[in-house]
């Protein structure tokens, strides 16, 4: 079949390559020159099979209002006039409870399980190079209350067979031995030592010239201005440079996806939701992380990719704005330095980027009501860590296979979309 995947971020490179893996012909379009120059670009670096969560938890609603009014807060809301915004919101706040937590965070983590073997697998057949580590993720707690907290992750992690081990405090310099400059600030830590790191650009990058050398057609620098149906079924895409036929459209366009499936009578509850990050270059390896280190307290990881460090976090529900503010530079540049001062924070470069989130955390994958039209988005936080598994179980869908983990849950349909 001719199929075109809409985007070429992580998400949308990886389908690229599992479709043309299938025996598909793809193209790819995207509206930047090259592909992960959006979301994709400067994330945190973390691939978290481990540390994979709802934001929609318990407590949360309690913790926001409180997040508001520090100084340098995880959360920042700027409310406005937005119909989606409000909607999205909504439907979030419903998720804030233990049975929804636990729906959700057990269908993050099997198909996060799941594109952790999809990426074993992906990288030993390319053979490709990212800055990669393979040393797991430290969730640190400052406070005892965090560290009781994290009993309800334990248990997911436990019912889902996912390694983990809580740690005290001489357990988490064991595991990254910079802190030990820093032991009094530290209650203890949850380690998911299955977890990897690396630089998701180089990544996706290096992926999608795989994919070109198995035939998939890149065209950058092209506008996508809508999706052709008729009489229910997908016949193509118009572009700012002209129409494509296609059998199959696959939408991986991050938060941008429910701009361009809305004509078509679905609601996608997807919603941009701002991060921050600083790429810092390491002048004292001694007070680096060697993996990532999740900072609970301002909900901010600090990664090492090579010779730097990626500090990236926050949550900012402000629209579609793309804006760098001060206030937000300096929490990262907080949580970093009171950790790892081991980077020239002189040099650090300032980056955002709209991770595309759903209320429940959980990615949208799968089939709409329009025939041949399939979305994979909404993974949030974890674009690069779900999207391997993501990018198997569309090119299945796709090409009429079941695919190898149930993914009936994973579709729009769970919202009641018909």
């Amino acid at each position: 079949m001719k199929v075109i995947v809409l985007g070429a971020g992580i998400v949308g490179v990886t389908s690229a390559y599992e479709l043309a893996k299938a025996g598909h012909e793809v193209t790819v379009v995207d509206r930047q020159p090259g592909p992960a120059l959006e979301t994709s670009f400067a994330n945190a670096g973390e691939v978290s099979f481990g540390y994979c969560s709802p934001w929609a938890a318990p407590g949360i609603p309690m913790k926001a209002m409180k997040w508001l009014f520090m100084e340098h807060a995880p959360l920042i809301l700027r409310p406005k006039i937005d119909a989606a915004m409000i909607s999205w919101m909504i439907k979030m706040l419903s998720n804030c409870t233990s049975g929804r937590y636990a729906i959700n965070k057990s269908r993050m983590l099997r198909l996060a399980d799941y594109s952790r073997v999809s990426l074993a697998a992906l990288r030993a057949e390319t053979g490709i190079a990212y800055d990669e580590r393979m040393q797991g993720t430290l969730q640190l707690f400052r406070t005892e209350k965090q560290l009781e907290a994290s009993a309800k992750d334990v248990k997911a992690l436990a019912a889902d067979g996912i390694p983990y081990e809580v740690l005290d405090p001489e357990g988490c310099v064991r595991a990254e031995p910079a802190l030990k400059h820093v032991r009094e600030k530290i209650v203890g830590g949850l380690l998911t030592p299955k977890d990897e790191t690396g630089d998701c650009f180089k990544f996706s990058n290096a992926l999608a010239l795989k994919a070109a050398e198995m035939g998939v057609t890149f065209r950058y620098g092209s506008i996508v201005r809508s999706i052709d149906v008729q009489g229910g079924k997908v016949r193509g895409v118009v572009t700012a440079h002209g129409r494509i036929d296609a059998d199959a459209v696959v939408v991986a366009l991050g938060s941008f996806s429910p701009l361009l499936v809305r004509p078509h009578g679905i609601r996608l509850p997807v919603y941009p939701v701002k991060g921050y990050s600083l790429t810092i270059p390491i002048v004292d390896a001694a007070r680096a992380p060697e993996s990532t280190v999740m900072d609970e307290t301002y909900k901010i990881a600090i990664t090492r990719l090579g010779d730097r460090i990626r500090v990236g976090g926050m949550a900012e529900i402000s629209g579609y704005t793309n804006d760098l503010g001060e206030p937000r530079r300096l929490t990262l540049e907080h949580s970093v330095t009171d950790l790892f001062p081991g980077g020239d924070i002189s040099k650090a470069a300032f980056w955002s980027g709209l991770r595309p989130m759903t209320p429940d955390g959980t990615p949208v994958i799968g089939p709409t009501k329009v025939q041949g039209l399939f979305l994979n988005t909404g993974h949030g936080t974890l674009g690069w860590t779900m999207s391997s598994g993501s990018a198997r179980v569309i090119a299945d869908l796709v090409s009429g296979r079941k695919p190898e983990i149930d993914a009936t849950d994973l579709a729009i349909a769970r919202y009641g979309a018909r």
